[in-house]
């Protein structure tokens, strides 16, 4: 039997400095990162061992990582995540991120502008 099991980050909250507007730069924003992470790890439940699995400590520490390095583009921003998660993590096969700012700098009333990465091996 194949199994593939999936690691969910949910709602990752950063504060961070990322946008094309100079204010953006110096005022900041608020962030909601989600990471989805498709790996077969069905040993881990057999061993009980961390290193049989993709540890999400590690995938909110790189997540961390990249949100205090400032870019204009939120498209940046994933691709350094999604390449640091692939990287990094030999098992992951997938890799899905959505990174959306709150309350965002525009002409009118939105609540959040999403933008979604998704990468296989």
């Amino acid at each position: 039997m194949k199994r593939r099991t999936r690691i969910d980050l949910v709602n990752q909250r950063e504060y961070a400095f990322h946008g094309c507007l100079p204010e953006e730069a110096i005022i900041g924003s608020d962030y909601l990162i989600n990471v989805r992470a498709w790996a077969n790890v069905v040993g881990s439940a057999e061993t009980d061992a961390l290193e049989d699995t993709v540890d999400y400590v590690a995938l909110r520490r790189i997540v961390s990582e990249e949100m205090a390095v400032r870019a204009n583009l939120l498209e940046t921003v994933l691709e350094r995540m999604a390449r640091r998660i692939i990287e990094e993590h030999p098992m992951v096969e997938r890799v899905k991120i959505s990174l959306a700012k709150l309350n965002p700098p525009l002409d009118g009333d939105v609540r959040a502008v999403r933008v979604v990465w998704d990468v296989r091996r």
